[in-house]
């Protein structure tokens, strides 16, 4: 069964890019996939500092967060829109894990085979889109397959039911292709 890794680049606790990260993981298990959602707040770590990485090695949580994007075939990022880029919490975290901390590592191991799914939602009418091109050129700079698809959910903070379900049909079928394409494109490879 295809493994598949959900989290939003946000720490808010309500958080629409987590609800996005919900959804697309609720489709993916779905279309066949075995999911798991982890959210970044659990993962806390430094500013990357490479003089912090000499002295220490990884932190602790850079570890435990690199061996879940390892364990897994692909990951799904729900990345809020941080002045048209990436926030500052995914940025770092990608940073870190793909850093090697084992005499014999191959270099971006957290990266290497993987595939990826991106989406974004805000307020706005472009959905965080903005934000999608500089994420999808870092991770196919790193190895990382990324889908073609992506999502952009426009209008964010009322996108969502109470169930955290799409209320907007071409948003959920938009999102559903997305997950089809993503199970499929990572039980291929």
């Amino acid at each position: 069964m295809t493994k598949l890794l959900f989290l939003a680049g946000s720490a808010r606790k309500e958080s629409i890019n987590k609800k996005l990260a919900d959804a697309a993981a609720e489709l993916a298990a779905q279309k066949g996939a075995e999911v798991t959602k982890i959210d970044l707040k659990d993962f806390e770590m430094p500013i990357y500092d490479g003089d912090l990485e000499e002295k220490y090695n990884l932190p602790e949580n850079a570890v435990r967060l690199k061996k879940l994007f390892i364990e897994h075939d692909g990951f799904f990022i729900a990345s809020p829109e941080y002045n048209s880029s990436i926030p500052p919490l995914l940025k770092n975290a990608l940073d870190w894990i793909s850093r090697p901390h084992e005499k014999d590592e191959k270099p971006l191991s957290a990266y290497q085979g993987k595939i990826a799914a991106i989406g974004s939602t805000s307020p706005g009418a472009l959905g965080g889109l903005r934000g999608l091109v500089p994420l999808r050129m870092m991770l196919s700079n790193i190895a990382v397959h990324v889908i073609p698809n992506q999502v952009a959910i426009s209008f964010g903070l009322d996108a969502f039911d109470e169930t955290g379900k799409l209320k907007n049909e071409g948003q959920e079928q938009m999102l559903s292709a997305s997950m089809e394409q993503f199970v499929q494109t990572a039980g291929a490879l």
